[in-house]
C-alpha cells in the first residue's frame, strides 16, 4: 500500500464522531443509492478532494506565477548587451557584405526556429487572416536588418546605434496614420528632439561647413551609413506597427519564422543582383558570423520575455543601454572616442525615445 492510499484512513474516526447537523430529508437514501449506481462516491468509495481556495496548494502556485522583481529589466539589459555584441561583430567583419551577413544570420536562426515550431505545434503558415501581416512583417523586418548592418559597416558604431533609436518617433507617427492612435503635442516635441539629434550626428555641410573631423571614413560613406540607419528606424517602426496590429493572435516564433524566411529570400536576391556573394576568408570571421546569428536570436527572445513580464515604459528606458554599450565598445575595441557632436546627438535622441516611453507608461498606468 503506497503513502497516497494510507494517508486518508486516520481521518475516518474523526469524521464519524461528528454529529449530523441536519436530519436527512426523505428520499435521501434513495438518492444516495442512485448516486452510487451512477458512479458517485458512496460507502466504500473515497470522495474526491474539493478544491482548496485558501490551502497550501494554491499558495505555491501563486508564488510560482509571480516573477522576480526586476527580472524583466534584467532581461532587457541582457538583450541590449547581446544586440550590442552582435553589432560589434558585424563591425569587425569587414570583408563580407552586410547583405550576406543578413543571409547567414537568417540561416542560423532558421535552424533554431524550425525545431521550436515543431515542438510548439504552431504550423508554418499561421492563421489565414494574419498571413498578409506576417508577410509584411517579414519583408519590412528583414529590410530593416539589412540596412542596420550596412549602417554598422559604413559609419561608426555609436552613430548608427544612436540614429536607430529614433525608431519610437516614427512608430508614433505610423501608429497615428494606420492605427488611428492619438498623436499629441508631446509627440511633436519628441520628433523635433530626434531630428535635432540626427542632424548633430550627420552634420550636413550647409549647416556645419566642410569640417568632418571625428567621422569614420569619407563624408559620403558616412552619409550613406546615416541614411541606412534612418531607413532602419523607419522600417523597424513599420514592423512594430504591424506587430501591434496582429497582437497576440500569432505565436512569436511564427513571426520570427516569416522574418528569417523572407529575409533569406530577400538577401539572396540582392546578392545575386550586386554580385557580392563570397565566403569569409578568415576563420575568425566565420565564428563572428555564427555568433551574430545566435546573439541576435537571443536578444530577440530576451526582449520579448521582458515585455511579457514588465511594463513597456521601463523596458523602453532600459533599452537605451544599447547606446551606452555602443559607446563603450567603440572606445575599447576601435580606439575611437565619439565627438561631442555625437554625444549631443545621442542625448537628444535618447531624451526623445525615453520621453516617449515615459509618456506611454504614464498613460497606461492611469
Amino acid at each position: 500500500m503506497g503513502p497516497q492510499d494510507s494517508a486518508p484512513e486516520p481521518a475516518e474516526p474523526a469524521q464519524r464522531a461528528l454529529p449530523p447537523t441536519d436530519p436527512a430529508p426523505p428520499g435521501a437514501h434513495g438518492g444516495s443509492r442512485d448516486a452510487e449506481a451512477a458512479g458517485a462516491p458512496g460507502r466504500g468509495r473515497r470522495r474526491p478532494c474539493l478544491p482548496w481556495p485558501c490551502g497550501s496548494r494554491a499558495e505555491p502556485e501563486a508564488k510560482k506565477k509571480s516573477p522576480c522583481p526586476g527580472l524583466g529589466l534584467f532581461y532587457t539589459l541582457l538583450s541590449a548587451f547581446l544586440f550590442s555584441v552582435a553589432s560589434l561583430f558585424v563591425k569587425k567583419v569587414q570583408d563580407v557584405h552586410a547583405v550576406e551577413i543578413s543571409a547567414l544570420r537568417c540561416v542560423i536562426q532558421m535552424l533554431v526556429i524550425i525545431p521550436c515550431l515543431i515542438y510548439r505545434k504552431t504550423g508554418f503558415m499561421g492563421p489565414k487572416g494574419q498571413r498578409i501581416f506576417l508577410l509584411l512583417r517579414g519583408v519590412f523586418g528583414s529590410t530593416s536588418m539589412i540596412l542596420m548592418y550596412y549602417a554598422y559597416q559604413a559609419t561608426s558604431l555609436a552613430d548608427a546605434t544612436v540614429i536607430s533609436f529614433s525608431c519610437p518617433v516614427f512608430t508614433s507617427m505610423f501608429a497615428w496614420i494606420f492605427l488611428k492612435e492619438k498623436y499629441s503635442l508631446w509627440d511633436v516635441v519628441f520628433t523635433v528632439f530626434a531630428i535635432a539629434g540626427v542632424i548633430l550626428i550627420v552634420r550636413p555641410p550647409f549647416l556645419f561647413g566642410s569640417n568632418t573631423s571625428g567621422m569614420e571614413g569619407s563624408y559620403s560613406v558616412h552619409l550613406k551609413g546615416t541614411f541606412a540607419a534612418v531607413g532602419h528606424a523607419v522600417f523597424a517602426a513599420v514592423t512594430l506597427v504591424i506587430l501591434r496590429k496582429m497582437g497576440k493572435s500569432v505565436d512569436y516564433f511564427l513571426s520570427i519564422w516569416y522574418y528569417v524566411i523572407l529575409g533569406l529570400t530577400e538577401s539572396i536576391i540582392i546578392l545575386f543582383i550586386l554580385g557580392e556573394w563570397s565566403l569569409p576568408y578568415c576563420g575568425l570571421d566565420r565564428v563572428y558570423l555564427i555568433l551574430i546569428g545566435l546573439l541576435g536570436l537571443g536578444g530577440q527572445i530576451f526582449v520579448t520575455k521582458a515585455v511579457q513580464i514588465e511594463k513597456a515604459g521601463p523596458v523602453a528606458l532600459m533599452k537605451t543601454m544599447d547606446v551606452v554599450f555602443a559607446f563603450i565598445f567603440q572606445i575599447l575595441f576601435f580606439n575611437d572616442v565619439p565627438t561631442w557632436w555625437t554625444v549631443g546627438g545621442a542625448l537628444c535622441v535618447v531624451a526623445s525615445s525615453a520621453g516617449a516611453a515615459v509618456r506611454k507608461w504614464c498613460q497606461g498606468s492611469k
